[in-house]
């Protein structure tokens, strides 16, 4: 059976990461360089202070290494009107800048923000870190120890959909885990892509049933996943847009395989999930999702392996319950700060956007 730290990725990664102390040797597999990166894309932290970026545009994963190893203080970051004082960094207005993702180095408590300079296809990617005071550096790419990994399949560079080839990452047992979209029939991927990285198999397609629109899908990617130990066995619980709550077993995501997830709740429609994780707190589990028209949700896991698979229409809501934290507004962005602490981006209603630290409710 495997340890529930394994199966929750931010708490999995402090456990990895915090014995990273051991060293894993896995920055040895980097090379110096410089990393073109094309599109600011999902963020996720693996061993060592390595930092996996997405590069939607470019069809490939970046594993980066930050150098980042020792704990940088006991803060946790607050931040007011971030996107103004980024903006005014990088030479900007504010309404030039979208921050596509955020992520925590569990080794040293520093935040990680993947931003966009400029708005479509062709807007520059810019790395940031905040640190636990809130002050805001570039990440320099320049002559960075680093790695790359192409998916063979995405969709074509001109294609619609090339913006879906990477929706989100995370890192477990030696493995990035990647959602997205390809350029085949059943275009809905999960990839388990091995690290160090050597080559990049086709993925497994992805086939879910969705409630609210009464059909078998196929061609609609995960937006956003978290892992979870049911019965002792690691799943991923991937998210949809209008909103799908689907559990997957990792052991079947085998390279040119198809997988036929299992729907356990039907969040409500008209709405598209942003960030999710899984936490324990008071001897329970939860999951905690920000979405974009809903709130920001929580989700008890209790009775998910006993959940039955929605097979049939729904008109909102079904399957596993949900508590909506009033409190918490314009979330955009979640991620694990430490055990007992998410990270936040929200937007606020002056459409400025705010990095807040709070407890796990």
């Amino acid at each position: 059976m495997l340890p529930r730290k394994f199966l929750v990725f931010a708490a999995l990664t402090c456990a990895l990461l915090l014995a990273g102390s051991a060293r894993t040797g896995q920055t040895d597999s980097l090379k110096k360089g410089t990393p073109e990166i094309k599109s600011a894309g999902p963020l996720a932290f693996g061993p060592d202070g390595i930092l996996f970026v997405g590069d939607p545009q470019a069809a490939t994963i970046f594993a980066i290494d930050t150098a980042d190893r020792n704990a940088a203080g006991e803060g946790r970051p607050k931040v007011k009107e971030i996107d103004g004082e980024i903006a005014s960094k990088l030479g900007i207005e504010a309404k030039q800048l979208q921050i596509v993702d955020a992520a925590v180095n569990p080794l040293s408590g520093n935040t990680y923000l993947s931003v966009a300079r400029g708005k479509g296809p062709d807007a520059k990617a810019v790395l940031l870190r905040v640190d636990r005071a809130g002050k805001i550096s570039e990440f320099a790419l320049k002559d960075v120890k680093f790695a790359s990994a192409t998916l063979p399949n995405a969709p074509g560079e001109k294609e619609k959909q090339r913006v879906d080839a990477i929706t989100h990452l995370g890192f477990a047992d030696g493995k990035v885990y990647v959602a997205g979209l390809s350029n085949e029939e059943f275009a809905s991927k999960l990839r388990a892509i091995p690290f160090p990285f050597t080559e990049v198999d086709k993925g497994t397609s992805v086939e879910i049933f969705h409630g609210s629109h009464n059909k078998i899908e196929t061609g609609s990617p995960v937006r956003t996943f978290a892992t979870c130990d049911i019965n002792g066995e690691a799943h991923l619980l991937c998210a949809y847009t209008c909103t799908p709550l689907v559990k997957i077993p990792i052991k079947q995501l085998e390279p040119g395989k198809k997988v036929k997830g299992t729907t356990v709740a039907e969040l409500g429609n008209h709405n598209r999930p942003l960030d999710m994780v899984v936490y324990e707190k008071g001897g329970k589990e939860f999951i905690l999702m920000a979405n974009s028209d809903r709130g920001v949700m929580k989700i008890p896991t209790a009775g998910i392996d006993k959940a039955e698979a929605i097979t049939e229409k729904v008109t909102d809501k079904a399957g596993l319950k949900y508590e909506t934290i009033e409190a918490l507004k314009g979330v955009v962005h979640l991620c694990r700060f430490d055990k007992d602490h998410a990270l936040l981006v929200i937007r606020t209603e002056g459409n400025n956007y705010n990095l807040e630290t709070i407890e796990l409710p």
